[in-house]
């Protein structure tokens, strides 16, 4: 019996294009599942008031729909000086501020691995060259957080602080003294409900590890940062991150009360990452400067 290589080889490039093909379909119909999934729980009573922030959720460059939520409270607030803080961007292509560079926003980002920064800078180096992105490569500490904000940005107040470390979290935001945000985008343990209360102990060699080891619970935040003159105004669906808005700017633009038992979402992590159009690209805010500059 003769062995065909040639027909071997053949028959295992269909069968891999075959594999690949039912890849792409399982995916897509994962996707559209998420997608009707998330239109059903945004079309609940829950949240039938306008004033309800989950209904405008929408993703651009946010892990979920952070970009839509942010939106919103700005159209409800508006904006001083379009300045934002962040800390925990991974890559630069997922976080809750790379959208707003789009619009006339600039800021901070503060990343502590140095192959996201290294390609941060090789990318977006145009806008960073232009003043309007500062980048810095550090591991963040509750002693070091006000000299790395404050050597980087000049502003006393700033519109938007989104903070995502894994971790240490409220310890570090609970430092914060160089700058006052106008809004704060803070991450929560959801795993423990209203009313229960949790915040990891201090730890400044904390390594998340996938657990329920990390964070800080929503009625933790709340009730901290009503201490430091913050409403809790709302969580986005995928129940990770919570959104706080200086008292004095809140007025009767939000849902009351500003309780974790109002807003508090669940952990539904089987949401996340769904998609928002095509793969994210470093070459869509590099390669559109001039356009939306309207030279």
């Amino acid at each position: 019996m003769r062995f065909d290589v040639a027909s071997l080889l053949e028959n295992i490039k269909l069968g891999i294009t075959s594999i690949l093909k039912m890849g792409k379909t399982l995916n897509s119909m994962q996707q559209l599942l998420i997608h009707k999934e998330l239109t059903r729980l945004r079309e609940g009573e829950r949240y039938k008031s306008p004033k309800s922030l989950v209904r405008y959720g929408d993703k651009i460059y946010s892990q979920n729909d952070e970009d839509g939520i942010i939106n919103e409270i700005f159209t409800r607030i508006g904006t001083t000086n379009n300045t934002f803080v962040e800390f925990g961007i991974g890559d630069g292509l997922e976080n809750n501020t790379l959208a707003l560079l789009f619009g006339d926003w600039n800021g901070l980002w503060i990343e502590a691995s140095p192959k996201s920064v290294k390609a941060i800078e090789k990318h977006f180096h145009e806008i960073i060259s232009g003043g309007r992105l500062k980048i810095v490569e550090s591991f963040i500490t509750k002693d070091n957080i006000n000299a790395l904000i404050s050597e980087n940005i000049s502003d006393d107040e700033v519109d938007l602080l989104s903070i995502d470390i894994d971790g240490n979290d409220y310890h570090v935001l609970n430092a914060i003294e160089c700058i006052s945000p106008r809004v704060i985008v803070a991450e929560y343990n959801s795993k423990f409900t209203p009313p229960s209360v949790y915040c990891m102990d201090y730890d400044e060699n904390h390594i998340w590890q996938g657990d329920d080891c990390g964070g800080a619970s929503l009625k933790f935040l709340e009730s901290k940062l009503s201490a430091k003159g913050y409403c809790l105004v709302g969580c986005n669906i995928t129940g990770v991150n919570a959104f706080f808005v200086r008292e004095d700017l809140v007025k009767d633009n939000f849902l009351e009360p500003f309780t974790a038992e109002n807003h508090y979402e669940p952990g539904r992590y089987y949401l996340g990452g769904y998609s928002s159009g095509h793969l994210a690209s470093y070459s869509t805010l590099a390669k559109s400067l001039t356009m939306r500059s309207g030279k």
